[in-house]
């Protein structure tokens, strides 16, 4: 009983204080990561893979320690740690939060710099719709990857699970994405990551189905969608989401995404209205 009693305590902690404010896991783990990483880079799929492997040992080994040995309480303490420096239900709302309470002043200035803690997307530009459906994809996605898939490899394969799943979806972020640098060292993580996402994906699109009712949204129409719409993502994963939370909040997600100097033109999910700014306090 110590991996479900620490899961449930380290959700409880997330929702009471968000992140850990100091000597927070994922951020060390980062740290490591990043240092590794400049030591062992080089242009190769092979290279990549030893890195990957080389970082997620650290994390399963380390979390292996700290919610090791024999007694039950220590192993639900341990799993409760590692479960809230690994979840971000709480930071993940408060941010798209925070986004809505700008625009709502409008202050489109303030939503800009917010913006990038939620996405990659370059906000110099965005118009207040923009960064309304920026910030309202980025809950549907990051719901999964903040919330549900943790939860969910946590309950498999507790405090490994928790601490060897936020490791491969940190090295997807740091080194996983497109460019001339992390092409093929960044292969592996990349597609790591979206093995790992598979299931808690479309149990995240299962999930918003059920939770539609509560914004007024109906479970028929967020399945239809998610239907038609979840492959048409350039993520195999990503696109569930996003589907999902466009059926359930009646909204049209989808579009032009500029990343820097790099723009995406992606299929439309959902046949509703633009989305609006009170949509962003739905989708949390």
């Amino acid at each position: 009983m110590s991996t479900p009693r620490g899961l449930a305590a380290g959700a409880a902690l997330d929702a009471a204080f968000g992140d850990p404010q100091r000597f927070h896991p994922v951020a060390g783990f980062g740290l490591l990561a990043g240092r590794a990483e400049r030591l062992l880079w080089r242009p190769s799929r092979a290279a990549g893979a030893a890195y990957t492997v080389l970082c997620i040992a650290g994390a399963l080994v380390a979390a292996r320690v700290a919610a090791g040995g024999s007694h039950s309480r220590r192993r639900t303490a341990g799993v409760a740690a590692i479960a809230w420096g690994v979840l971000g239900a709480r930071s993940l709302g408060a941010e798209a939060l925070r986004i809505d309470d700008a625009l709502g002043r409008g202050d489109i200035g303030a939503a800009r710099e917010l913006l990038p803690r939620l996405c990659g997307r370059d906000p110099a530009a965005l118009s207040e719709a923009e960064i309304v459906r920026a910030t309202v994809e980025s809950v549907a996605e990051n719901t999964s990857d903040a919330v549900v898939a943790p939860l969910l490899w946590g309950a498999l394969a507790g405090a490994p699970g928790l601490a060897g799943y936020r490791a491969v979806n940190t090295l997807d972020a740091m080194v996983g994405y497109r460019s001339a640098r992390y092409e093929t060292f960044g292969w592996a993580a990349a597609r790591l990551d979206d093995l790992a996402n598979v299931v808690p994906a479309r149990l995240t699109a299962l999930l918003t189905m059920a939770a539609a009712p509560a914004v007024g949204g109906d479970p028929r129409t967020t399945l239809r969608v998610t239907r038609a719409d979840g492959r048409n993502h350039p993520s195999p994963n990503s696109g569930w989401c996003e589907a999902a939370f466009a059926g359930a909040l009646d909204v049209r997600l989808g579009g032009r995404n500029v990343y820097g100097d790099r723009v995406e033109d992606r299929p439309y999910l959902g046949g509703g209205r633009a989305p609006r700014r009170e949509d962003i306090a739905r989708a949390v």
